[in-house]
C-alpha cells in the first residue's frame, strides 16, 4: 500500500486511540459527579440541580468519544452467525461490504448533526431545564465524534483492502 495510506490509516489510528482513553477517563467524572450529587442531596441537603444533567451530558460524550476507537479495536457487536467460519480473506470481503453500509450511514448521521449543531448556533439553543446548558458543545462534540469514526471507517476498509492484497499496514 502506498505510503500516504499508511500514514493516514497511523494517524487515524493514533487519534482514536487518545480519543477513546478520553473517553474512559468520562466515566469517572461522571462517577464523580453523580456521587458529588448524592453527598449534597442526602447528606448536607444541599442539591445540586446540574448535576444529573451533566452526568447525562457526560454519558453522551463517553458514547460519542467511543465510537471510533471501538471500530479500530474491533470490540462492537458483531452478529456472528457465519462470520467466525470464514477464512481471513472472507472476514475481509464480508467487513468491507459492513462498512460500506457503515459509511453511508455515518455520511447521513453526519448530515443531520452538522443540521442540528448549525440550528443550535443560529437559535442559542439551550436545554429546557432548571441549569438551562447551551447545547452547542455536546452537539459540536457529536459532529466531531460522527467525522472521526467516518475517518476510522475510511482507515479500516484501507486495512481490509491490504488484507485482501495480502499487505500489511502495521
Amino acid at each position: 500500500m502506498p505510503a500516504a495510506i499508511r500514514h493516514y490509516v497511523r494517524i487515524v489510528d493514533r487519534i482514536s486511540d487518545y480519543v477513546g482513553y478520553v473517553a474512559m477517563m468520562l466515566i469517572f467524572v461522571m462517577v464523580g459527579v453523580l456521587l458529588l450529587d448524592a453527598v449534597t442531596r442526602n447528606v448536607i441537603h444541599i442539591p445540586l440541580h446540574w448535576c444529573i444533567e451533566f452526568a447525562q451530558f457526560t454519558l453522551a460524550a463517553y458514547y460519542f468519544m467511543g465510537g471510533a476507537a471501538t471500530l479500530k479495536n474491533d470490540s462492537h457487536v458483531r452478529m456472528d452467525l457465519f462470520y467466525e467460519r470464514l477464512s481471513e480473506r472472507g472476514k475481509a470481503k464480508m467487513d468491507l461490504a459492513t462498512i460500506g453500509c457503515l459509511i453511508f450511514y455515518l455520511a447521513v448521521l453526519l448530515i443531520g448533526s452538522v443540521s442540528s449543531l448549525t440550528y443550535a448556533i443560529e437559535t442559542g439553543e439551550r436545554r429546557f431545564s432548571m441549569w438551562n446548558p447551551s447545547m452547542i458543545p455536546i452537539k459540536s462534540l457529536m459532529v466531531a465524534c460522527i467525522v472521526l469514526m467516518l475517518l476510522q471507517s475510511v482507515s479500516l476498509a484501507f486495512k481490509h483492502i491490504a488484507t485482501l492484497r495480502g499487505a500489511d499496514l502495521s
